[in-house]
C-alpha cells in the first residue's frame, strides 16, 4: 500500500482504536491492519507500540507464561483523550478531501 510514511498516524488510530476496544496484542494488529490492506512488520509495529506506551497513550501487562505469553496493550485515560482530538481532526480532514468528488 503506497507510502507508509502517509500511513503511520492512520495506523497510530487504528490501534488506539481497537485498543480502545479491549486489549490488544502485537499479532492479532497486524492481522487486523492486514484487513484494513496495511502491511506492518513486527519490526515495525513494536516499535510503535512501545512509542505510544511512552506517551502514555497505551498500557501493557504480561498475559500468561513462557511460549504462551504475550504482550496485551491497553488504552490509557490520555490515550482516550488523543483519540478523541485526533477523531475530530480526521473528520475535519475528510471533509475537506471529499467535498468535492
Amino acid at each position: 500500500m503506497g507510502d507508509n510514511d502517509l500511513y503511520v498516524g492512520l495506523i497510530r488510530l487504528h490501534v488506539l482504536h481497537h485498543a480502545a476496544e479491549e486489549p490488544v496484542y502485537g499479532g492479532w494488529i497486524i492481522e487486523e491492519l492486514r484487513r484494513h490492506g496495511y502491511r506492518i512488520s513486527p519490526g515495525t509495529l513494536y516499535p510503535m507500540l512501545h512509542g505510544l506506551e511512552r506517551k502514555g497513550y497505551l498500557e501493557s501487562r504480561q498475559d500468561g507464561k513462557g511460549k504462551r505469553a504475550r504482550r496485551l496493550y491497553a488504552i490509557t485515560h490520555e490515550g482516550r483523550h488523543a483519540l478523541s482530538d485526533a477523531k475530530e481532526k480526521v473528520k475535519e480532514l475528510f471533509g475537506e478531501l471529499f467535498e468535492h468528488d
